[in-house]
Order: structure tokens, then C-alpha cells, then sequence
């Protein structure tokens, strides 16, 4: 069973950074494409960033190119989001993402809560 543990999250004022990490088990990762997501209240869930541990590309959303970094380490399983010059509207819950590369099947932790100041 693969789980995911999200940490990191936290209360920052506006222009500052945070690193998210998220720690996977129960799974042959290195067969997996791992992301981040992000839910504000009142509003959908929507993707941040993903990772793709073949080949190392990765893929930004629009919103958060030049300000955030994914990367990951294979050997442990994790998955990091560097969050840089931070604004208000990047609060939200951050959730790790994990599902094989060609499936539609996702994991998901349980959230990471993160607060902008401005």
C-alpha cells in the first residue's frame, strides 16, 4: 500500500519560502511520476508541479513557474517543492501526488498547510 507523508508547510510572510517534502513508501517509486497539488478553500484542487523520475523532466503550472522548484530523491522516496517569493494567493493545502507512469490510479497524502501573509 503507498503512502505519502507530506511536511514542511507553515505560516510565511509574502516574499518569503518554504520547502515542501513528501516521503513515499509501499511502492517501487522509480516506476512512479510524483506532484504537487494545491486546494484553497472554496475553490478545486489544482496542480502545481509534477516530476517525473525517468529521465528527471518535470512540469510546472503557469502560476508558479520561476518562483517554485520540484525535485526529488530516488533513493528515499521523496519529492520536494522549494517555494520561492511566496505571494497570498499561494495559500492552500499542498498535496503530494503518486501514481504509475501510464496509469490513472492516484495516491495522495493527507496535506500540507500552507499561509501567505501579506
Amino acid at each position: 500500500q503507498v503512502q505519502l507523508v507530506e511536511s514542511g508547510g507553515g505560516l510565511v510572510q509574502a516574499g518569503g519560502s518554504l520547502r515542501l517534502s513528501c516521503a513515499g513508501s509501499g511502492g517501487t517509486f522509480s516506476t512512479y511520476t510524483m506532484a504537487w497539488f494545491r486546494q484553497a478553500p472554496r475553490k478545486e484542487r489544482e496542480f502545481v508541479a509534477r516530476i517525473y523520475w525517468s529521465g528527471g523532466s518535470t512540469v510546472y503550472a503557469d502560476s508558479v513557474k520561476g518562483r517554485f522548484t520540484i525535485s526529488g530523491d530516488n533513493a528515499k522516496n521523496a519529492v520536494y517543492l522549494q517555494m520561492n517569493t511566496l505571494k497570498p494567493e499561494d495559500t492552500a493545502t499542498y498535496y503530494c501526488e503518486a501514481r504509475k507512469v501510464g496509469n490513472t490510479n492516484s495516491y495522495w497524502g493527507h496535506g500540507t498547510q500552507v499561509t501567505v501573509s501579506s
